[in-house]
């Protein structure tokens, strides 16, 4: 899916206003560049202020949480309202996730591209969830979808008719694989953190991570190099207006 770069003064729904950085002793640069280490790569936060030190700049790994926590989420919804509007199919999956030891399910909800539409943990997966779950994502995305695409639980078939009865639904396992598929990354940076503590805390971070890692792995075997490095400069680009570091006067 091609990001359209958004230059200052031309018209756009989409408002420019980078994050606020009242406070903090750190340029936005330092700020914004640990915040996409960390999530872009199966980074901890003392690996992410090591690759930092490796650079000459000092910080702690609980600096980096705090960034990572205040504006990951900022970032992935600036970077969400620059794309375009989600395509007509949409599938829905949703995983079993352990916190804290407790079971937890993350709901999910990708578009024919495989961009991540929406992300919910909740604590059931039965209709009321569901229905909570679609009324979120419509809330979210400002669009209905054509064709809606699940498994086999129960669960959304009864929303689907309280919710979207004039949207079709498609239910089967075998036609789900690209949501059940989106789960894979988020599966893997799971098991490196180690699970996660508290609900609130995941869903911050897998609303951040659904967010930011995409938007900078391109389908690269369907690119050349040129237009692989072009299309990656173009999203560095991006990153760089919607944190604020774009135009900023470099430090002596």
């Amino acid at each position: 899916m091609i990001l359209e770069l958004i230059v200052p003064g031309r018209d756009s729904l989409v408002s420019s206003a980078s994050p606020s950085y009242k406070g903090h002793r750190y340029p936005v640069e330092i700020i914004s560049h640990c915040v996409w280490l960390y999530f872009r790569f199966p980074l901890s936060y003392r690996e992410a202020g090591e690759l930092m030190l490796e650079r000459g700049v000092v910080v702690s790994h609980e600096t980096v949480r705090r960034w990572c926590a205040k504006f990951g989420q900022a970032y992935a919804g600036a970077l969400r309202r620059r794309q375009p509007r989600p395509g007509g199919k949409w599938y829905l999956d949703e995983v079993f996730i352990k916190i804290n030891g407790e079971l937890k399910y993350l709901w999910r909800a990708v578009d024919a591209d495989g961009t991540v539409l929406d992300i919910l943990v909740q604590t059931r997966r039965d209709t009321a969830a569901a229905r909570r779950f679609f009324r979120r994502l419509l809330k979210k995305t400002c669009s209905v979808p054509r064709v809606m695409v699940t498994d086999k639980l129960r669960s959304y078939g009864a929303a689907h008719r309280k919710v979207m009865p004039s949207v079709e639904h498609r239910s089967h396992k075998g036609l789900n694989h690209r949501a059940e598929n989106s789960h894979q990354p988020t599966r893997q940076r799971e098991r490196a953190m180690k699970g996660f503590c508290g609900v609130g805390g995941a869903q911050r971070f897998r609303s951040a991570f659904g967010g930011i890692p995409p938007r900078f792995r391109p389908r690269r075997h369907r690119m050349t190099a040129t237009g692989y490095r072009a299309g990656m400069t173009v999203r560095f680009a991006i990153w760089d207006q919607i944190t604020g570091a774009a135009g900023r006067p470099a430090e002596a």
